[in-house]
Formats: C-alpha cells, structure tokens, sequence
C-alpha cells in the first residue's frame, strides 16, 4: 500500500524559465497506493475459497512490489499500524490544529485551526493546496457525510456551516451559543447532532437546519457526541465523568456508563461492525464498552498524561490509536494485551466464568510514537484506504504516517520513537541536517502555499472612474484622509485630471472675447455663468492663471474655436501594460493591492486538472 517515490520537486522564482532562476529543494516523500491496489486487485478471490496462495511478505526490499492493502489482510492488524513518519505540513501562518479528516476519496486531507481556517493538503505528496477562512474563530468539528456529499464544520460561537464537496458555503445556522465540541451525522443523513459546552446535545434536521429536540441529562459540558454508524443510538461524553447512551427517537437517556474518573475527551463507536464503544478521558485510559454486555471488556493503559482523542482503523475492528496530551501516539491490539515484564497478563471477561462480573482485560500499546508531537495530540483521522494515519497537535502541524515497509528498521528508532538525542547517538537522526532539511521543508511549503494563492485586487463600492471610461479607475483616487472619494479630481481649470496626463490649454484672459459685445460680456460675468478675471498682477511670466469654470458652463453660447478641443479618448486597456495610451495608469490586477482590494484564495483545482498536472510531470501514464 506505501510504496514510496521520490519526486524531486523544483521551484522557479521570477516571472518563468527565462526571467527567473531554479532553485531545487529537498527530495519530497511520495506515498502511491496503486501498486499495491493493483496487486491485491490481481490475486484476491472470495473469501470462502480461502487466502489466495502467494508468497508471504518477508523482512526484505525485494517484498515491497508485493505488499497489499489493509483491506487484503482482515485478520493481520498488526500490518497496518504506522510506524512510520512520512511527513509534516505545516502553513506559513502557524495555528493549532483542532480538526483532521480525509476527504471521502482520500485525494486530500482537511485540516481546521484554532483561527478558523481550512487548509486543504495533497494526499499523495502531502504538499499544501489551498487554504480558505471558513470560521471566524476556532473550528471544533467537522464530518463529512456517509453519502460524501456534505460536511459539517462547527466552531467556538456554535455555529455550525453547511459545505459542498467543492467547499462552497451553502448554509450557516446558530446551533448553540457555546462552543460546539462534537456533530455527527445520523446512518442515512437526513438529522445530526450536536454536543456543546452548555451541557445539551441537539438533533437538527439536515435539510431545514431545524431543532427537531434537545437532550438534557449531563450535569456538567458534553465534549463528545457520535451516531452509530447503523442504529437509532447516541452516545456522549460529558465533563461530570459519564457516559451517556441516548435513543434519538424520543431523547430519552438508556443508560449510563461509569468508569472514568475525570473529564471525557472522546466517545466513538467502531465503524465496521458497531458493537464496540472506545472513550477516552483525562484519567490517562482509554475504555472500550461491548454494548451487547453494557459493560467495559478493555482498559487501555501506557498513557503517562491525559488521552485527548481516539480513532478506530477503518477495516481491523481491534486496531485502536490514541493521541496523549504529552503529544504521544499509541496504537493498541485489542486481541493482543501486549503485557509488560512482571506484569500480570489479564484474561478477557469472554473467557472467564462469570463474564458479566469479571474485571475488564487490561491492555498496552502495541506500538508506541512516544515523540510523535510536541504538545497536545487533538485530532487523529485514518485514511479511508488505511494505510496512512494523519494527527493534528497543539504543536500547530499536521503530520502523516504509515506502516513501514519490509526491510526498514532504522524508522523504529528514529526521532519520533526514542527522541531526538537518544537519536542523535544512535545516529538515526542529524541534529544540524535535520533542522537544515525541516527548515527546506517549510521553505517548501511557504512556496507551495504562495503558489497555490491568487491575490485579485477588487474595485471598491465607492471608486473614482475615468471619465468617459466606465470601470477604469483612477491610481491616486483617495482623498487626503485616505477615503477615497467618488468624484473624479480636477485640476485649476475644472476638467478631470490625471496625475501624469498634461493639463489642457489655458483659457486666454477674460479682459474681452473676440466677436462677442462688451455690454453681454458683462452681463454674463453679473450672473455668474462667467467666472471674474483675475485680478492685475496675480499671474507670472506672463500666462494667467486659468479661470474656475462652473460645473453648468454652456460653451455653445461662444464662439468656436475658443476653448481647445475636447482630450482624446484613450485606447482600451491592454492586459500587459495596464491603460494603453494613459502612462502610469495600470490595471489593478498586481498583488499591491491599494484601497477596496481584497485577497481572496485561489479555487480548488478539479479531480481532472490535477491529474493533467500529473501527467504533465511525468508522474502517471496517459490513458489508453
């Protein structure tokens, strides 16, 4: 399933081939799922004629052609557990990360940060795409739905927005006026629900955004709410120390499930067969309910702080991650307790006499990323495929892992297993190359980020338009308090002017016009239609200063040829050089971006340009 390519990314800078320099970056890390696909596609038959017959996997690099998906072993968990790091995508403007999800077809990861933001990262290089403000303040949670064609994204002022798969924002509803810890959709997407810090859960109607009930029963905030994936059943965790199984039909609590000593952090069902319940809490153990026996069979202890989320593989029903406030990841077999040394090994309530009083099996992680983050794991999302994993943190990134392939050992005690000085001694890990190349990383990801944006420069609502050319504004329309006016300046003479345009030829002195009587002259100077002259000796070097004509100046009642010929029309704008024929005056299109300019994000690239750009690199064959 991870058969990993390397991709030597290059980047320009400049404005192409020939007007910039190259730059080569760091080799990228590229996970491709298809050979595996293609090889389990190959060999799988029905189950009931059994395995097919090919050669097991054996710890060597020549068994990586045949490695297969986790689908292909449904009962070899320990094959999928990933062990190893891929990669660590962080945006140019750190924040937390409060949320992580696949996007159905598992082209992209979405993450949510504490300033409200999506960030949308490529699943194959892990490379950044796009990034939009979805929320004002911090996102909480988000789920897509089981027909993939909605998410749900709730934050920090509960409110709850409604998305299309192209992210297009159709609906925005106040769900609480609390914080929105948890939303999850109910198996055939007509209702979903809601668990906020105001200690209620609320089902809504998914087509009217409507209240349909609110269930009230936690003494204290709910922090964690899920919908069976195939029953009419809630269950929620609150921060009084209990959890909750609710019937959405008539809100009407079932039971109560105690266990935990301190705050819950995380209730979720398993997705396959939904007959197991996993919770997680501030007590440092993650519990795991069978809900035919309404009771905890597992207690999953290694944790030495708080566990702050949970997540279940989606195709080994015993394969349990979890994510420690000390920023640990830790993966658990459930058939497999994995006892210390000098440690009692504990039996499952299933196999002792008196399952329904039997205490529960403690278990301990099969695998252990004791440096996984550097603070607080908040979110952990699988691929749908199940062969990469992918964790938000405190730590503000977002980091992607996967099994190791046969042969690799040095990923075992690399950094993230054993820290970075006991590394550093067994010389799996560079103190000075490895910042050098973490540092190339996030000039990488600076670029991609810088790439994958469009600045546009959008007029203002109240703008300054040349005259006779509607749309075309002028470059220095703004006022002297910085407020930009909607009439066109003018200069001394009262025509529209252009900072770099010439002024138009000065008016003669009014002392008498050619043609015109003295009487009607002086007539039309009493009424005001004819600015005065000016006075004797107020002009210099012999050019007086041009008269302030009225804005309802008539030049048809004089003579032509007295005032000069209107300006020309300038040529339209050219799309290289801004206003052709008008020096100084180019299109707002730049990235300055003067007053009424507005940054707006670049559009996500669809399903089909991206596999164009592929085919362009070099990277997929065209198809036959």
């Amino acid at each position: 399933m991870d058969r990993h390519n390397w991709d030597q990314q290059n980047a320009y800078r400049g404005d192409g081939h020939d007007g910039g320099y190259q730059r080569k970056t760091s080799k990228r890390a590229v996970t491709d799922y298809g050979l595996s696909m293609v090889q389990w596609m190959r060999n799988r038959q029905p189950r009931y004629k059994g395995a097919p017959k090919v050669e097991l996997e054996r710890p060597s690099a020549s068994y990586i052609t045949d490695m297969t998906p986790p689908a292909a072993k449904p009962h070899s968990p320990a094959d999928a557990i990933p062990a190893k790091h891929l990669h660590s995508s962080l945006n140019k403007a750190r924040h937390a990360i409060n949320v992580v999800r696949w996007t159905p077809e598992g082209r992209r990861l979405l993450t949510g940060s504490y300033s409200g933001e999506f960030t949308l990262w490529n699943g194959t290089a892990f490379n950044f795409e796009t990034i939009m403000q979805a929320h004002d303040v911090a996102i909480r949670s988000a789920t897509y739905s089981h027909n993939e064609d909605w998410l749900l994204s709730a934050c920090n002022d509960g409110v709850i927005k409604y998305w299309q798969p192209n992210f297009n924002n159709v609906k925005a509803i106040q769900a609480h006026h609390d914080p929105i810890r948890g939303i999850s959709f109910s198996p055939n997407d007509t209702k979903f629900v809601t668990a906020s810090d105001d200690a209620t859960l609320k089902i809504f109607d998914f087509s009217g955004g409507v209240e349909e009930s609110t269930l009230t029963g936690h003494g204290w905030d709910a922090k964690s709410v899920d919908w069976h994936p195939t029953k009419g059943l809630l269950v929620s965790g609150s921060k009084d120390h209990q959890v909750k199984l609710w019937d959405p039909r008539t809100g009407r609590c079932l039971t109560t499930l105690h266990g935990h000593k301190n705050t819950l952090t995380k209730t979720l069902f398993e997705p396959t067969r939904g007959q197991l319940l996993a919770t997680s809490a501030r007590d440092q153990v993650a519990r795991v309910f069978d809900l035919r026996m309404m009771r905890d069979i597992c207690l999953l202890k290694g944790h030495e702080k708080e566990v702050s989320t949970l997540t279940w593989h989606p195709f080994h029903t015993c394969l349990l991650s979890t994510g420690g406030n000390d920023g640990s990841i830790f993966h658990y077999l459930l058939n497999e307790p994995n006892t210390p040394a000098n440690t009692t090994t504990s039996i499952p309530p299933y196999d002792s006499a008196d399952p329904k009083n039997a205490p529960a099996q403690t278990v301990y992680p099969a695998h252990r990323l004791q440096h996984a983050h550097d603070a607080p794991v908040w979110s952990l999302d699988w691929h749908p495929l199940g062969h990469i994993l992918a964790s938000g943190s405190n730590d503000r990134v977002t980091r992607f892992w996967t099994r190791a392939r046969p042969g690799e050992t040095d990923c075992f005690n690399d950094r993230w297993h054993i820290g970075e000085a006991a590394a550093e001694m067994q010389g799996t890990w560079d103190k000075r190359n490895g910042k050098r190349s973490m540092r190339e990383e996030e000039e990488a990801e600076m670029e991609d980020e810088a790439d994958g944006l469009v600045d546009q420069t959008m007029p203002s609502k109240h703008q300054a338009n040349l005259p006779g050319l509607p749309g075309l504004t002028l470059p220095n329309a703004a006022s002297n308090d910085g407020i930009r006016s909607g009439a066109a300046p003018s200069n001394q003479n009262g025509l529209p002017a252009s900072n770099n345009l010439p002024p138009p030829p000065l008016l003669p002195l009014p002392g008498g016009i050619p043609g015109m009587d003295p009487a009607k002259f002086a007539e039309l100077l009493a009424s005001g239609k004819l600015p005065p002259p000016p006075p004797p000796g107020m002009h210099g070097q012999g050019f007086p200063p041009p008269p302030i004509l009225p804005p309802n100046f008539d030049f048809t009642k004089f003579p032509p040829g007295l005032f000069p010929p209107p300006l020309p029309i300038p040529p339209p704008p050219s799309q290289e050089t801004g206003m052709g024929g008008l020096p100084g005056l180019n299109d707002n299109s730049g990235g300055g971006g003067g007053a009424g300019s507005v940054r707006r994000r670049g559009p996500l690239p669809s399903q089909q340009e991206s596999l164009k750009m592929e085919q362009q690199r070099g990277k997929y064959r065209a198809p036959r």
